[in-house]
């Protein structure tokens, strides 16, 4: 049996062009990277939005904690965290959380259950 050896930049090569599990392919725009061109483009309207004067601005990544860790029985368990797309603040005052998603996976539909119980006053917006 013949094993054959790549070389590095070969193998950084093929590493590079391998795609993510749901086929998103990343972008960068204006300096920054994003997991899918859809989330771009939402980003990309959202900058309009704000030079424009329809929503007062946004942020983008914002994290929000859904458990606290905690240890039992000498185990350390980790906090439960859930990160979103984006935040809009709205001209009328109301704020709301995005998330731009292709495919909803099993994690992402029970981490939005823990997040509409722990943020109630919070409004949590899909974009497919």
């Amino acid at each position: 049996m013949t094993q054959l050896r790549m070389a590095a930049e070969e193998y950084n090569k093929r590493q590079r062009k391998r795609r993510s599990k749901y086929h998103n392919k990343r972008v960068e725009v204006d300096g920054i990277t994003f997991d899918s061109k859809r989330e771009a483009r939402y980003y990309q309207g959202l900058m309009l939005r704000k030079r424009a004067g329809d929503i007062k601005d946004f942020v983008m990544q914002p994290e929000y904690l859904l458990q606290d860790g905690f240890s039992k029985n000498g185990v350390t368990h980790r906090a439960i965290k859930y990160k979103a797309d984006f935040k809009v603040y709205h001209i009328d005052g109301t704020i709301e959380i995005v998330d731009v998603k292709g495919m909803e996976t099993e994690v992402f539909k029970l981490k939005r259950k823990l997040f509409e119980k722990q943020y109630p006053d919070l409004s949590l917006k899909i974009v497919r």
